[in-house]
């Protein structure tokens, strides 16, 4: 058991994820500890090390390996830091797989649902547990992770649905995906889509169970959408940047909600961004994205 802050991000050897890695070691006590994870040990071991060498680190940084399509090494990870701990702080659940525009959607979906969906699942049901009163789990999602962003034919899908629905679901877009079926369903061929909504359903399926006990301890659960963000992954994707942040600057709007000295009940399982929460209604299917990928 410790008093100190246990801090954790996947997905946190680059871009966002080690913006936001960085952020909490400025922002946390020397007591604390932050848990930089990645599927290299080589990455993972050089860039805990120098993040721990920046000049304005305050808190402990160390780097654990972590491929978050291993679904039971989350699990024991989890467990770890309960043993030795007490508990987690913070997990920031950042984990991403990168799809480049000329690429087959439908050749890439296994990876991508692993990580983007199948993974936060996981980390949802194993750090949710060993969360500590007051802590914050935040999934880094997109402001295209509301419903309306889907056919209306599958809201029914994740509109009030539990956590295992939402598994179902997923897994039936990826059989109908694998199946060639998928658009005739209703499924937008830009894997991104689904992806987001998926993860915005789950996490609020998560929050709906355990409201009450949370906002009686300032626990906050929520996904986050940090903008436009200048990074390898979405650099392809778009030809002006102009209005793009520094990992950075996306990183800190999301460390404000983990620092804040109260959790906002108006947050507390939606989608958020810039410390606001997005209609989980909103939004229409993205038919001109849809043509600039391959199926």
């Amino acid at each position: 058991m410790t008093s100190s802050r246990i801090a954790l991000v996947t997905g946190a050897n680059q871009g966002l994820g080690r913006a936001l890695v960085e952020g909490l070691a400025a922002r946390m006590s020397p007591d604390d500890l932050v848990l930089l994870t990645g599927r290299s040990p080589e990455r993972v071991t050089a860039a805990a090390r120098e993040t721990g060498r920046l000049p304005g680190t305050r808190a402990r940084v160390e780097g654990r390996v972590l491929d978050v399509t291993d679904t039971d090494a989350i699990a024991r990870l989890a467990a770890d830091l309960r043993a030795r701990y007490g508990g987690v702080d913070v997990v920031l659940s950042n984990a991403v797989a990168r799809v480049l525009p000329g690429q087959s959607q439908a050749a890439r979906a296994d990876e991508f649902i692993d990580v983007s969906n199948t993974a936060t699942h996981a980390v949802l049901r194993s750090f949710g547990p060993v969360l500590r009163p007051g802590g914050r789990l935040l999934v880094v999602a997109s402001s295209l992770g509301t419903l309306g962003h889907l056919d209306p034919r599958l809201h029914h899908l994740f509109d009030g649905a539990s956590l295992d629905q939402v598994e179902h679901a997923v897994e039936s877009w990826r059989s109908a995906v694998h199946h060639g079926t998928a658009r005739e369903a209703g499924w937008p061929v830009w894997l991104n889509v689904p992806s987001k909504v998926a993860q915005v359903a789950a996490v609020r399926a998560v929050a709906a169970e355990r409201r009450a006990q949370d906002l009686a301890t300032g626990t906050l659960i929520a996904s986050v959408c940090p903008g436009m963000v200048d990074t390898a992954t979405s650099r392809p994707w778009f030809s002006d940047f102009s209005q793009a942040q520094s990992p950075a600057t996306a990183a800190a709007a999301v460390l404000d909600l983990v620092f804040a000295e109260r959790a906002d009940r108006a947050l507390y399982g939606e989608l958020v961004r810039f410390g606001k929460p997005l209609d989980w209604h909103d939004g229409t299917p993205p038919v001109e994205q849809d043509a600039l990928v391959t199926p």
